[in-house]
């Protein structure tokens, strides 16, 4: 079975074609752009991306958002995480959490498949948020995010012990689940 990502982030597509090889899934990156609304969830983005999509895809296909909630600034960056990361990147977030001692943070990631219905799928990871950029893989904001219950950052980690831990992993695994009682 292929399986199109819609996704312009070859490190996303990596984890997910790792994720499904068990059930010999191909995932396929497909590069199309769709706006991402302004909302307050990013369940709401990934329904409103899907029902962009719908119309100009005719397989089966699938969209992932993801955000960084840092508890001691209100949540922020939150649903603008790409954005705050292409604007102020890894080193405006730690200056911008320069003195806090509460670096509670989760990431969370939703995924919304269509096969001709939607499909929402998320996971969440507890972490905190570390003092200086940490390690050379992953992407986003993995260097500076430690998962509860490591002292590793996502960039320090190979990509099985990433999805092992990871909101994408998690929600991922919800879809994996799914698919395997419904393809």
């Amino acid at each position: 079975m292929k399986l199109f990502f819609i996704t312009s982030n070859p490190g996303k597509v990596r984890e997910a074609a790792k994720f499904f090889e068990p059930l010999k899934i191909e995932v396929i990156q497909l590069k199309r752009e769709y706006p991402e609304i302004q909302a307050d969830s990013l369940e709401e983005v990934v329904k409103f991306g899907i029902e962009w999509l719908k119309k100009e895809i005719d397989s089966p296909f699938f969209i992932e958002d993801s955000g960084l909630f840092i508890e001691s600034l209100n949540g922020f960056p939150g649903v603008y995480s790409s954005y705050v990361y292409k604007t102020i990147g890894l080193d405006g977030i730690l200056k911008l959490m320069e003195g806090i001692e509460d670096r509670k943070a989760y990431f969370k990631s939703v995924i919304g498949y269509y096969d001709g219905d939607v499909h929402i799928f998320s996971g969440v990871t507890w972490g905190r948020i570390a003092n200086e950029k940490r390690g050379e893989g992953g992407f986003g904001y993995d260097p500076i995010f430690i998962p509860e219950g490591s002292e590793k950052t996502f960039a320090e980690m190979t990509t099985e012990e990433k999805n092992s831990l990871s909101h994408r992993g998690k929600a991922l695994k919800a879809f994996f689940d799914w698919l395997k009682e419904n393809i």
